[in-house]
This record gives structure tokens, sequence and C-alpha cells, in this order.
């Protein structure tokens, strides 16, 4: 049997609020529209051209409920997952196909890169899991880091340097180092 891999990265901003439903038996299923761009020079009239895709994404179990409680439009968010095709019949009776990109199991993640996070960001996960601003979700995290362990409305956490060794952004759209984060 040959080798093969299906294996999608994104980086980019949500395009709206994640929508969370939830499965028969209760896990929870988070949709997101994250948009990424490119941009070039064009070569015959030296204007600056741009070219945005739009992503769907369904995430799978907890982290689903940590996009559903941190990520907000405009979100910066990192997407590693997997290409999975729907199909479906419509109405009319016309198959139609989806292709999205399915965030579940042990080699998918989803990091959150904006600091902002939404309201309450860099509070801890009360189920277990550690939110760092900015550095993302550690699912398999055993304990808050030191300084997270107050409820989220405590002002000490929300005063408390970040303990993840990055240092915070100069400006609320600047980005944190993440030299030694994003894993390409």
């Amino acid at each position: 049997m040959a080798f093969s891999l299906n294996k999608v990265q994104l980086i980019g901003n949500l395009g709206q609020d994640p929508e969370i439903r939830y499965t028969q038996d209760g896990r929870p299923i988070a949709s997101l529209n994250i948009a990424t761009s490119e941009s070039w020079m064009d070569k015959n009239s030296g204007q600056r051209q741009e070219r945005t895709e739009w992503h769907r994404v369904s995430i799978f179990g907890k982290p689903a409920e940590i996009a559903q409680q941190y990520l907000r439009k405009g979100s910066k968010v990192f997407i590693e997952g997997s290409l999975h095709t729907e199909k479906w019949t419509d109405k009319q009776g016309q198959d139609r196909y989806t292709t999205k990109i399915k965030v579940a199991g042990f080699n998918s993640q989803m990091i959150i890169l904006d600091p902002r996070g939404g309201a309450g960001a860099g509070a801890p996960n009360q189920q277990g899991g550690d939110y760092q601003q900015g550095g993302g979700y550690q699912q398999n995290a055993a304990a808050p880091q030191p300084g997270y362990g107050a409820p989220a409305a405590a002002p000490a956490a929300q005063a408390a340097p970040p303990q993840n060794n990055q240092t915070p952004a100069a400006a609320p759209d600047a980005m944190p180092d993440f030299d030694d984060d994003i894993p390409f």
C-alpha cells in the first residue's frame, strides 16, 4: 500500500463568530469560516492585487468548546486538520458536495494566535486545559500554569504576566513573537 497524507494547515481570520452544535450523544462541533489572503504586484498594471480564500472548518470535541469560548469574528487562528468532502442531495434532487477541514484526533490542532482572543482572554479553562494568551490551547495540559489558576473574573489573573516566556504584544494588532511556536 502506498503512503498518503491528508493534512491542511491554515493561518487566517474568522469571518464570523463560531457556531456550535451538539451531536445526539452530546459531543460539541464548532463550525468556522476562516479567510486566508495572498497579495502580489500585478506585472502589467503595477497595482497590488489581493485574493481571499474562504475555508469551512469543523472542530470536534474539547477544542470546539474552546473555539466557542475564545474566538470571535476577526480572531486570528492556526488550524491543522484534514480535508473531508461531504455529499448530500438538495431539494431539486441534485447531488451537492462540500469540502471542509476537519479538526479532530491527535494529528489536529487549533491555536489561537490573536492575543485579544475575545472576552476573557487569558482565563483558564475550567475543564483542565490551559488557555495561554496568544499561545493557544494545550489539550493535554496537566494543570494550569502558575498565574492562571484564579477565576476568570479575578483582577489578579488578568493582570498576571504571561507564564509561557512570550513577550506581550506592543499594540493590540501586533503579533507576539512565535519563533518557536509555529510548527513550520
